[in-house]
């Protein structure tokens, strides 16, 4: 594995001393947002990490190599390349390395990687899941799939508001990730606070979410965990807005013929269009939240397994 795994020397320090670390994924430089935002966000995200006393491994893969911890100069250039950078999911990794290439990796990627280089909390915007009219497209995020398999606790803004959160939900059950609202009962449903489905577990604070991580891995069972952290109040959507927003980009999509990997990049960037860069706006602070919180779980998971 050290052929292809490069840990950044700071991030190996700190899971060396076993201080926290959080892991961010690429996906959202490359992809997610016009540059220069996303450079300026993925930096402004690593800061906040830092200020609350964890260390930011941000993810990609560069030159074929498995990268978990990037330089500011590696940001860039992710940023400045934008979509000419593979967005990487599982199935991207053996070519990619292969042949020297990079990739943008998704939430299924980066949980690879972070699992790799032992890091056990991951902060992103929003995960994929079942698109809709998945009954006859079968256009399932392996998102999905990664967390049934990978040790990783996920801290998002629930799934994307573009998918069919119900059958989302439905899939994760049968896959047996816990779906955990952070001080909700009800999953956030990505630009807005609440989507009208339940979670499994409502915990308030980060102690709580680490000690339910920590008894899931003591316990030996496999796969990962689901936090979804709603957006804050004050940077939350008009339901009807947003879903009005949505329903124009899924058309728009479907005339298109767009499907697979490029679908949530182009919904995304459809969605930000007809909001007239508001969901953008929501998309960056949604981030901000989850890593302050993905921090916190960090440093209190690190308390914990310190004391033992």
């Amino acid at each position: 594995m050290n052929n292809y795994l490069d840990i950044a020397p700071e991030v190996q320090k700190a899971l060396a001393e076993g201080r926290p670390v959080v892991a961010l994924e690429s996906t959202i430089i490359s992809h997610g947002m016009p540059y220069p935002q996303n450079v300026e966000t993925a930096l402004q995200v690593e800061k906040i990490i830092r200020q609350r006393g964890a260390v930011p491994a941000t993810i990609a893969i560069i030159g074929g190599h498995l990268k978990a911890g990037l330089s500011p100069a590696e940001i860039d250039y992710l940023g400045r390349t934008g979509t000419k950078v593979p967005k990487a999911s599982r199935r991207d990794l053996p070519i990619l390395v292969a042949k020297g290439m990079d990739g943008a990796t998704t939430v299924t990627t980066t949980m690879m990687i972070a699992a790799m280089a032992g890091i056990e909390v991951f902060a992103t915007g929003g995960i994929g899941g079942v698109h809709r009219g998945a009954e006859t497209t079968m256009d399932i995020s392996a998102d999905l799939e990664e967390l049934a398999e990978t040790p990783v606790m996920v801290i998002c803004a629930g799934a994307k508001s573009i998918l069919d959160l119900g059958l989302t939900l439905e899939y994760l059950e049968t896959k047996g990730v816990t779906v955990i609202g952070y001080g909700t009962e009800e999953l956030p449903a990505f630009y807005t606070r609440k989507s009208g489905f339940g979670v499994d577990y409502r915990l308030d604070t980060p102690q709580e979410l680490a000690e339910a991580f920590h008894v899931k891995r003591t316990l030996g069972l496999r796969g990962g965990m689901l936090v979804t952290n709603p957006i804050p109040e004050e940077y939350s959507m008009d339901a009807d807005t947003i879903n009005e927003a949505i329903d124009k980009a899924v058309a728009a999509c479907k005339t298109l013929g767009i499907h697979g990997k490029e679908t949530t990049p182009f919904l995304l960037s459809r969605i930000k269009d007809i909001t007239g860069g508001d969901s953008l706006d929501s998309n960056i602070q949604l981030v901000y939240n989850n890593a302050r919180l993905a921090a916190d779980t960090a440093c209190a998971l690190c308390e914990l397994e310190a004391a033992e």
